[in-house]
């Protein structure tokens, strides 16, 4: 299978998924395993998870893999090739690990250090997405009216506006994004953030985070579903961005100016 076929390449990112969406489920409530740093663990659902994704992944295409909980399959540090898979295992683990059901499954294919295909599936909320760059995108589980960025869709000021925000966005920015009358909201999941500004639940999105496995997927749904998606500074998202800002036109510029305001 080549990178040419990117029909092919979702597919079995969906097969991939369904492979481990029950592990998933089952494993909800797993108890904190390995430890990352202050706040930030994994749990052994999540490193099995991972590695069953990682294996399932190459064996169907030899694409490697860059996980986040580095486990077998995992490419190197500083040695990302130009096509590689980044797949987040469970993103939002504290709250899977809670038994909360805000959390979910990514898995991106990133060519020349732009997301090709993506595929996401958040099993306790019975929502899943799938998008490829060349715009074909599949949603189930969100709103019937799908993405709220189109030329009838309300302005924030009419009690729209909603924006996830990461849970380590600085205080003086989510303050500001209050000020302008936009309404943030924490899901305690970055993927879940930008799944939901796609199937039309929030108007925005934005977190700070470096990591591909994170927001390679969110960046390329957002765009397939007809919004906008760059990195915090207004540059188009791709590997090695800190961060991703998505969103309806209007709500996207308002994120980009409260950052530019929070850099003066």
């Amino acid at each position: 299978m080549t990178r040419n076929e990117p029909s092919e390449l979702l597919a079995v990112a969906n097969a991939a998924i369904d492979g481990v969406e029950e592990s998933f489920r089952a494993g909800l409530g797993a108890a904190p395993a390995h430890f990352k740093g202050q706040g930030d663990f994994a749990t052994e659902v999540d490193l099995a998870i991972e590695k069953r994704l990682c294996s399932l992944l190459t064996e169907s295409t030899g694409i490697p893999v860059v996980g986040e909980e580095d486990t077998s399959g995992k490419v190197p540090a500083g040695e990302t090739p130009q096509t590689v898979w980044v797949v987040d295992p469970v993103d939002g683990t504290a709250n899977f690990s809670a038994g909360n059901p805000l959390c979910g499954i990514l898995i991106a294919l990133i060519d020349g250090g732009k997301p090709l295909v993506a595929a996401a599936s958040f099993p306790l909320l019975q929502r899943r997405l799938s998008a490829t760059a060349a715009g074909d995108f599949e949603s189930t589980g969100g709103p019937a009216a799908g993405f709220g960025g189109g030329e009838d869709s309300y302005g924030f000021e009419e009690s729209r506006g909603h924006v996830g925000c990461s849970t380590h966005l600085p205080t003086d920015l989510f303050a500001d994004l209050r000020r302008t009358g936009l309404r943030p909201r924490m899901t305690g999941s970055v993927g879940l953030d930008s799944a939901f500004v796609a199937q039309g639940v929030f108007d925005g999105a934005i977190n700070f985070s470096p990591h591909p496995w994170d927001n390679a997927a969110g960046a390329l749904f957002a765009r397939a579903a007809g919004g906008c998606a760059t990195d915090p500074d207004g540059n188009e998202w791709t590997l090695g961005a800190r961060g991703l800002v998505v969103g309806t036109r209007q709500v996207h510029g308002t994120i980009l100016d409260a950052v530019a305001r929070l850099k003066d």
